[in-house]
């Protein structure tokens, strides 16, 4: 949907308060929202993000509020966003850049799902990574691959374990 019809929308139904942005390139349409919104011809809505939060960081930047998408490290979204509130740009780009190699390979179509699983199972917060079929398999190359990413990601970052999980999800 174009900018001016997500306006329309927005206009002409006031119970619509937030919109979920998914378009790929959408910065731009962000930016026009919230144009929209300062110049008068548009009410303020919340803008959360999905794509597996690839573009969060720049979406937030252009005026998202959040994100409305699932990655393996919640705790870690939950961080970025306080940093961006918080202004401290340079923190926020560093963690979301140490996270985003791993969020893009989570976000493969096919096996994203298991990749979510067997990190989830490492992390403790599940007993097992199975799936019902017709379901993708991890193979023993895609877990080595995860695995590497993991341990790159732990070696800079502290939220590792069960009990990073649970703090943000309780």
């Amino acid at each position: 949907m174009t900018p001016a019809v997500i306006r329309r929308i927005v206009n002409d139904n006031p119970s619509c308060v937030m919109l979920k942005h998914e378009d790929w390139p959408g910065l731009e349409k962000i930016s026009a929202l919230r144009a929209s919104e300062r110049d008068g011809s548009m009410r303020h809505i919340s803008i959360l993000c999905g794509n597996g939060g690839l573009f969060l960081d720049f979406e937030v930047e252009r005026g998202a509020d959040g994100a409305m998408t699932g990655y393996v490290f919640p705790d870690m979204l939950v961080e970025f966003m306080s940093l961006m509130r918080a202004g401290d740009r340079d923190a926020a780009h560093a963690l979301f850049d140490l996270h985003l190699p791993l969020l893009r390979y989570e976000q493969q179509p096919g096996i994203g799902l298991a990749v979510r699983k067997y990190i989830l199972m490492r992390r403790g917060a599940i007993a097992s990574d199975a799936q019902r079929g017709p379901a993708q398999i991890l193979t023993a190359a895609a877990r080595a691959e995860v695995d590497f990413l993991l341990d790159r990601i732990v070696e800079r970052d502290p939220r590792w374990g069960l009990s990073a999980l649970l703090a943000v999800v309780s």
